[in-house]
């Protein structure tokens, strides 16, 4: 800022910490004139430098909360579902489906797996070896859920499912659908 009276520099006094004002005086009339301006224009100062504080502070909070909203979609969208193509080889049927199955239909449930195909006798071959004679393909939330069933699959027909099946599992991660 120049000053065009007598080319003085201009005095700065800087009274934020206290009055949250700051003004800048030419001369001494300049001074004396802000000193000792009314009250009410103090008062009236104080107000609109609130009034922007306030704004600020409600514009911080405001970004603060869209950037966790935002933050927060773009990690949902992030999650892709996962898949388990299961072969099951059923050596006892009756067995298999009266004491494994309900204990393994209950996992997937657990689990927020969604049958999409298959079941006894459903699948066939399109190159290789022969499938087994059950196939299921199951689609989870994402993988970290499939991991989580799996571990207690696993389990599972160690417990009892060995008795009467013999199984093979693959887990894959599906792709972002656009």
């Amino acid at each position: 800022m120049s000053c065009r009276r007598n080319k003085l520099r201009p005095v700065d006094f800087d009274i934020t910490q206290t009055y949250s004002i700051r003004f800048c005086a030419h001369d001494a009339a300049d001074f004396e004139r802000a000193a000792c301006a009314p009250a009410s224009a103090h008062a009236m100062r104080e107000k609109v430098a609130m009034k922007s504080v306030g704004k600020i502070v409600t514009a911080a909070i405001a970004s603060f909360v869209l950037g966790v909203g935002a933050g927060s979609v773009l990690h949902a969208q992030g999650k892709v579902p996962a898949y388990s193509v299961a072969e099951i080889n059923v050596k006892d049927p009756d067995g298999y489906t009266k004491d494994f199955l309900p204990k393994a239909q209950a996992n997937i449930k657990e689990h927020g797996g969604k049958y999409l195909g298959g079941g006894a006798n459903k699948a066939i071959s399109m190159s290789g070896s022969p499938p087994a004679n059950r196939v299921v393909l199951i689609q989870f939330p994402d993988m970290d859920t499939l991991k989580a069933f799996g571990i207690k699959q696993t389990q599972l027909e160690a417990d009892v499912g060995n008795k009467y099946a013999s199984f093979r599992a693959i887990g894959i991660e599906g792709i972002e659908q656009k």
